[in-house]
């Protein structure tokens, strides 16, 4: 399931939103431009490589944040950007600007702290804005759990509750995470997105102290129609008089 929007209203203008969905889109054509160049070592030199990390923590500090900018490829990027842009408005909406701002970057160092703790070995770069977008994604679920989420699903489109398609998400990530343990060589760094996810879950509350967030619309979906009560074709449903009236 392909989220394209959801219906629920935000009350100021997202523009940190707007402003890291800039960012990454302008890092991204900075980076491909220096890589048809020839330039190899712009991934392993911005990228989060675990084994280097481990070894030397403050001098590959940095990586923990250049890689969160970083992608590998243009379904990388573009499906972080659409997440971004469906479900990030909506928290910075809650939080308010620059506590946004602080949990995007935090969800990113947890998602970044998360992958480091299952492989600290690894010498392969991570990079991708997947771990902060999972932290938005945690917060959306707590925050708006039943709001309507439009969704591309094969050839259609449909609704659910945001519980649904984030839930999905993250039960997709679990399920590939586990199954990832031990492989070698690259690939998703789901243990990024699991990490995110729960660092989002947990800490959007504690950003909300002090503020309230915005009412949205609710899913109605798989709800019966209402019943209707049955009557004789040779009774009227018009209440009874109170006495015989040859005229009703």
């Amino acid at each position: 399931m392909i989220p394209i929007g959801d219906a629920n209203p935000t009350r100021s203008f997202p523009f940190v939103n707007y402003a890291l969905l800039a960012v990454n889109v302008l890092a991204w054509f900075w980076q491909l431009g220096l890589m048809q160049q020839g330039a190899a070592w712009v991934v392993p030199g911005y990228g989060m490589v675990p084994s280097r990390l481990t070894l030397d923590p403050l001098g590959e500090a940095f990586t923990v944040l250049s890689s969160m900018f970083m992608h590998g490829g243009w379904a990388h990027v573009g499906g972080n950007m659409l997440f971004l842009y469906v479900f990030g408005d909506n928290v910075e909406d809650a939080l308010g600007h620059l506590r946004y701002a602080v949990f995007y970057l935090i969800g990113g160092v947890a998602a970044a702290m998360a992958q480091l703790g299952t492989d600290p070995g690894s010498t392969i770069p991570m990079v991708g804005a997947s771990g902060a977008i999972a932290a938005v994604l945690g917060a959306y679920l707590v925050l708006y759990p039943r709001a309507p989420v439009t969704v591309l699903f094969g050839f259609f489109f449909l609704v659910f509750p945001a519980w649904l398609v984030v839930g999905e998400w993250f039960l997709w990530q679990l399920i590939m995470g586990v199954g990832s343990l031990g492989a070698e060589g690259g690939g998703v760094a789901f243990f990024a997105h699991i990490g995110g996810f729960i660092a989002g879950l947990l800490g959007v509350r504690p950003f909300m102290a002090g503020r309230h967030k915005a009412e949205a619309d609710q899913w109605h979906g798989w709800r019966p129609p209402p019943r209707r009560i049955a009557t004789s074709p040779w009774r009227s449903s018009r209440p009874r008089p109170g006495r015989w009236d040859p005229w009703n």
